[in-house]
């Protein structure tokens, strides 16, 4: 049978002229035991729709471990490095991870209490909630009627030390069924967007980059962005936006002396814009909460100055400073037209171009609604490609 692609379907919010490329349900193909032939089309269409679903898939952690690596056939660890979200006790990632024994590489995540699951004999697993994250949290009477919040728009990245993974692998297990909630921006805007009951939604990157207005395209052309060391510990104390789109700028970042033991070789400066290994499009990738540092070039000679932002190029090192510009720049994109909210069925595979999309928890379970999901994504053995000298010369 040959393989199929057939376009995601798409809630009533969702604006299908922003979704034309994005997302395909594969058909006709085992992702556990693909042929040669057969991933190399796999590859390309990840890679052209940004995302790929595989329904009633029965996958072994091994066999997601080996999907995912395929991939990046040089790549070894867990985006995160193996165990080590776990380890360090400090990290806002470490109470979401149980690892799998015997494949490192693969994480439980989820919520409720799992038994006898591949060599765990008990995980206790917990939903991340936007209430030990945000600054304002939706009170528990709207949260009764059904209300939530995105959690927290992220690329998956420890953002020091390893590359960021090329892809991600979300494999739905145990899928708890229970009423559609409506996720609140709570941003003064009145934007809301209802969405199936545990959902990851999911935004294009290169949405993000083609819906910015000329100013901020040339901006995002120029611009790398230094992350802060050990990120995840860093931002432990602050609060998000409400959105969950990046941080509050309260100044509660943790002092660079309080952080564990780093080393400035391994912090990471990334471009903002990603480039596409095969379609050769730009993905605006920037995880606003580990955002510490702008750096911006000069217009390239001979473009034009008007309008232009930081046309002498900058260092921007003003938190506030960078945090209200790159909301600016992101916030368009998360839009309800321009969300995919995935409505999980048990046994959906969902594979992710992580160089390509973001991507949210969503939405509260009751402890006694089980879920278990396998994630796996390995740090890269390559850094992100940023934009070419053509691509500057285009867009600045």
């Amino acid at each position: 049978m040959a393989i199929e692609l057939t376009p995601l379907p798409l809630p009533a919010s969702a604006d299908p002229s922003k979704f034309v490329d994005f997302g395909r349900e594969v058909i006709g193909v085992n992702p556990g035991d693909l042929t040669p032939e057969q991933f190399a089309e796999i590859y390309e269409a990840l890679y052209k729709h940004s995302a790929l679903l595989f329904r009633n898939v029965t996958l072994t952690p091994e066999q997601q471990y080996a999907l995912t690596k395929a991939f990046d056939p040089e790549a070894e660890s867990y985006g995160h490095g193996n165990n080590k979200t776990q380890s360090t006790n400090e990290s806002i990632l470490h109470p979401d991870l149980k690892t799998i024994p015997r494949v490192p590489q693969v994480q439980l995540i989820g919520n409720g209490i799992v038994t006898n699951h591949e060599g765990l004999a008990t995980a206790a697993l917990k939903h991340p909630s936007h209430k030990t994250f945000h600054k304002t949290v939706v009170s528990e009477e709207d949260e009764s009627k059904g209300y939530t919040r995105f959690y927290r728009w992220h690329i998956d990245a420890a953002l020091y030390d390893y590359n960021p993974p090329r892809v991600t692998t979300l494999y739905g297990i145990t899928v708890p069924k229970g009423d559609s909630q409506t996720v609140r921006y709570d941003d003064g805007t009145g934007d809301e967007l209802r969405v199936p009951l545990g959902t990851t939604a999911f935004i294009s990157g290169k949405t993000i980059f083609e819906i910015l207005p000329p100013e901020l395209k040339s901006l995002a052309v120029r611009t790398s962005v230094r992350y802060a060391p050990h990120p995840y510990v860093w931002m432990s104390r602050a609060r998000a936006m409400p959105t969950g789109l990046g941080i509050e700028n309260e100044g509660l970042e943790l002092p660079v002396e309080e952080l564990p033991e780093w080393e400035q070789s391994k912090v990471e400066t990334l471009p903002m814009l990603w480039k596409n290994p095969v379609t050769k499009g730009l993905h605006f990738q920037v995880h606003p909460c580990g955002a510490q540092e702008l750096i911006v070039k000069a217009l390239p000679e001979g473009a034009s100055r008007q309008g232009a932002l930081y046309p002498d190029g900058a260092h921007i090192k003003d938190l506030g400073q960078i945090r209200a510009l790159l909301y600016k720049m992101q916030r368009p994109a998360i839009a309800p037209s321009l969300v995919y909210p995935h409505d999980w069925r048990e046994k959906d595979l969902v594979l992710f171009h992580n160089r390509g999309v973001f991507h949210t928890v969503v939405g509260a379970f009751k402890p006694d609604q089980v879920r278990a999901f396998h994630q796996c994504n390995l740090a890269a053995s390559d850094v992100p490609v940023g934009p070419t000298e053509e691509d500057v010369a285009k867009w600045a």
